[in-house]
């Protein structure tokens, strides 16, 4: 996996062109957008389908983050939408109004990471009360230097990075930590491509910034991960503490969306049935956290049985642990 090959410019991304040759000119494509959290797991899905089409087929995939994918969705302007949460209650009337129905598949989980400069030898841990206290809106212009988070900080200023509006993550994050979606001081370094948000906290000793676990773990040897504690002592991100549950309540499901008019295509279809193929092995690969394989199972019989929705009712998963998404998702 090749973080890096995220396009600052948050256009869509070619996937694989240097890897797979120049698609031919008569190639089928596939339209993909949405979260950038999300981004590593597609793209590899996508290069390795292309590879078994030989460029028969060709899929872009592109990183406007969650929020702004659905809109491209919602309008019929791509086939599938990368999301890191279930649908909003907005996106679900937009795409009703404009006649699209989809398909909701859970692939992986993630550990949203919260991450700070190696130099930063103090804030090993935080709990959600500190991170509140540095994210609430009410800290804007106020919560400026570490020794505002805690006295026992050093006199440092605080420099923040983290997910732009559009984001999936920025949606979960906030709901989970300040307790409000959406809601979050505005005086911090904001964008939907996550190698902004790594550059700028390795770059930055006061740094702390947030992302999914995938993009920390490919770049661990310039940031450092902060334990979390959410009441019963600090927990640093890994695949284990997620499958146990005890990494919480950062931990979260992360989805494809199909439109179903498009799993008609026999290209959007073949696409689809490979990547639900290959996630576990994928999903692991790129530094997520695959499900059971019973909720692969579960979305290759709901494509059959033509079952659209969502299971979520527009509303955020915070603190849902795999058992817990397991469940949900066997009553569509």
């Amino acid at each position: 996996m090749k973080l890096v090959k995220i396009a600052a410019a948050l256009g869509f991304a070619f996937v694989g062109a240097a890897s797979v040759g120049v698609a031919h000119a008569q190639s089928a494509v596939v339209k993909v957008d949405g979260s950038s959290t999300v981004y590593p797991i597609t793209e590899a899905v996508a290069e390795d389908f292309q590879k078994a089409k030989k460029n028969a087929v060709k899929v872009t995939v592109g990183i406007s983050g969650t929020g702004g994918g659905f809109k491209k969705f919602c309008r019929g302007e791509t086939d599938i939408s990368d999301a890191s949460r279930p649908i909003l209650k907005k996106e679900m009337d937009a795409c009703k109004e404009a006649g699209i129905a989809y398909y909701e598949l859970p692939i992986a989980y993630d550990a949203l990471t919260v991450i700070v400069n190696p130099q930063n030898t103090f804030a090993s841990t935080l709990s959600v009360a500190d991170l509140k206290k540095i994210w609430e809106p009410a800290a804007q212009g106020k919560i400026t230097n570490w020794n505002q988070v805690n006295p026992s900080f050093p006199d440092m200023p605080l420099k923040l990075y983290g997910a732009g509006s559009d984001s999936g993550t920025f949606d979960y994050f906030t709901e989970a930590i300040v307790g409000k979606a959406k809601s979050s001081r505005g005086d911090y370094t904001a964008s939907e491509d996550d190698n902004v948000l790594v550059q700028g906290v390795a770059r930055d000793k006061g740094g702390l910034g947030y992302f999914g676990f995938a993009y920390y773990v490919e770049n661990q040897k310039k940031l450092k991960a902060v334990a979390i504690d959410g009441g019963k002592g600090g927990v640093l991100p890994s695949p284990q503490a997620v499958e146990n549950g005890t990494y919480s309540p950062l931990s979260r499901p992360i989805f494809i969306y199909v439109n179903a008019k498009s799993l008609d295509k026999p290209e959007v279809k073949e696409f689809v049935d490979f990547y639900l193929k290959n996630a576990p092995k994928l999903v692991k690969e790129v530094k997520y956290v695959p499900l059971p394989s019973k909720v692969y199972e579960a979305n290759t019989e709901r494509l059959t049985k033509k079952k659209v929705g969502t299971v979520f009712g527009g509303e955020e998963a915070v603190g849902m642990k795999i058992e817990e998404l397991v469940h949900r998702e066997a009553k569509l």
